[in-house]
């Protein structure tokens, strides 16, 4: 009798998560995007903008949302670190692609880079929510803008769920909006990418 009462238990108990990786250049606000998502959901203030330094690695933030938890896999932009990037795509449920929308000069390597991602077979199917970060910045390429520059590379963006979306992480404009689509997409998608349970 214990055996099924504890089994009930644990199964109305348990929690589905999902993994969502925030990749982009270096400077692209990622960290500053992460906390600004951990004290939306959470209430609580996150690091400081002035706090935060480049991450060498990966942070991780974890939200609630709905009966669902959400984990944010908050992962290294410099160069030299996107060859770890590969590492988190068979377990990731949608990727955070963040650009920094007042470095023009940097656009033609940020196409590169995410095109690369959405070249990986791993990641097939996966939601994938471009982020047009740095909009409280006057002289910042608007979402048309960003959108006619990735135009070509959409194509291989293929049927999966896909949106390109202004935020400021500094401000937290757009921030909420933006994790409310794509949690709707990972709850959409969970045929082709289960969630992980959790007790």
């Amino acid at each position: 009798m214990y055996t099924l009462l504890s089994g009930l238990y644990k199964h109305y108990t348990q929690k589905e998560e999902f993994y969502v990786i925030i990749l982009g250049l270096d400077n692209a606000g990622k960290t500053t995007l992460l906390e600004r998502i951990k004290s939306e959901y959470s209430g609580v203030p996150g690091l400081a903008p002035e706090k935060i330094a480049p991450t060498v690695g990966l942070n991780i933030g974890k939200v609630d949302i709905s009966n669902a938890r959400v984990n944010f896999w908050d992962l290294g932009g410099q160069r030299e670190l996107h060859s770890i990037w590969e590492k988190y795509y068979s377990e990731c449920h949608a990727i955070l692609f963040v650009i920094d929308a007042t470095d023009k000069e940097r656009l033609d390597e940020v196409k590169q880079t995410f095109e690369s991602v959405i070249s990986s077979d791993e990641i097939e199917g996966v939601p994938v929510l471009m982020l047009a970060n740095k909009q409280d910045v006057p002289s910042s390429l608007k979402v048309h803008d960003i959108k006619e520059t990735f135009n070509q590379i959409a194509l291989k963006l293929g049927a999966r769920d896909s949106k390109v979306l202004p935020v400021s992480a500094l401000r937290g404009e757009g921030v909420r909006e933006a994790v409310d689509w794509l949690f709707v997409r990972l709850q959409r998608n969970r045929t082709n990418r289960p969630p992980v349970y959790r007790s």
